[in-house]
């Protein structure tokens, strides 16, 4: 009947049905169970117990952290005497002073003690050495005009007891105007830098405004080395031929020890032929004055100045971190006349 049902039908299914749905049910079970003493196997973490936290991201980010913040006894080689680097380049946003602080957090973590000194009037190093540089704190522009000596405007940096900063302030802005009638105006950088014995700096590192005028003139008559950034894009190559004119011109005249001693890739962005190619450009052109590390781009790096810090007390972990502390030991390995081998030919 089309309105009933069959109750041995029913009964047949109900029962096919219920052996279907409960007879897989002990098998379940006791492979679950075998599936779970082999996965647990006594450790707690079952197959993942062979797994180190350093093989993870988050525990091999840690691991390089902790490395960075406690190198325990690495220590870079001090140099023989006093290596003053005027960080340069004319062209804006190559990463002279993302360079410039990095690098000397770089040296000091590993046991050698740096000096920046800011000649931007932008006082971008001063925040992230996190140094005060408001109107009033003795600065770069009272030792340029010879109100106070660079031993009273010198600050140690909060995050080193290693790390020193002459700050710039915005009344550095007017110096180079104020410097014009001034008595051997290239060279006033250099008279007040001539005695740093109270801090014994191992390096001097002199982060440069992105021009060529005066100020940066004085960097480079106060600095045997010059350290150039250079961006790996085309339009950072152009501006390069002007720089390297203008040392020629200060070594002819003013400083004859002046010589381009080492130069650092930044930006690079490994995705791309362009980086390659620049990279590739550069070496053939500065030869051994190239340093082998190759900072990336990286979000860290421009983010650590807005928090008062360098990458490396910022994220010690992260790619930019492990670059600039690469190239800081490249550095210190260098003397500074094995450096200049490689840059006579420009």
């Amino acid at each position: 009947m089309s309105g009933g049902s069959d109750p041995t039908v029913s009964r047949e299914t109900e029962g096919n049905v219920s052996r279907e749905t409960e007879s897989p049910a002990p098998r379940s079970r006791s492979s679950r169970g075998g599936a779970e003493s082999k996965a647990t196997d006594g450790s707690g973490f079952g197959a993942y117990s062979s797994i180190s936290p350093d093989d993870t991201p988050i525990g091999a980010a840690a691991h390089r952290a902790s490395q960075v913040l406690h190198p325990g006894s690495v220590t870079l080689p001090k140099p023989d005497k006093r290596r003053m680097l005027t960080i340069a380049n004319q062209k804006g946003g190559v990463g002279k002073t993302t360079t410039a602080v990095n690098l000397a957090a770089a040296l000091a973590i590993q046991g050698l003690t740096v000096l920046v000194v800011d000649l931007d009037p932008q006082g971008n190093a001063s925040t992230a050495l996190g140094v005060e540089h408001h109107s009033g704190v003795p600065s770069s522009y009272e030792v340029l005009i010879g109100e106070v000596s660079a031993r009273d405007a010198i600050q140690q940096s909060p995050h080193s007891e290693r790390l020193y900063c002459i700050p710039a302030t915005i009344d550095l802005a007017g110096a180079e105007i104020e410097l014009v009638s001034m008595v051997a105006r290239e060279g006033r950088l250099k008279t007040a830098l001539a005695d740093l014995d109270s801090i014994d700096a191992d390096f001097v590192l002199i982060d440069c405004p992105p021009s060529l005028g005066l100020l940066t003139v004085n960097a480079l008559v106060a600095a045997t080395e010059v350290l150039i950034p250079i961006q790996c894009e085309y339009y950072a190559l152009e501006g390069v031929g002007q720089l390297l004119r203008n040392i020629e011109l200060v070594q002819a005249h003013l400083n004859p020890a002046l010589h381009v001693s080492t130069v650092i890739l930044t930006m690079y962005d490994g995705r791309t032929k362009l980086a390659d190619q620049v990279a590739e450009e550069v070496r053939k052109h500065f030869g051994d004055a190239v340093l082998r590390a190759v900072i990336p781009r990286s979000v860290k790096v421009s983010e650590a100045p807005g928090y008062g810090m360098t990458v490396l007390d910022y994220d010690p972990g992260s790619r930019g971190a492990m670059s600039y502390l690469d190239a800081g030991r490249e550095l210190a390995a260098r003397s500074a006349g094995a450096a200049s081998d490689g840059t006579q030919e420009h």
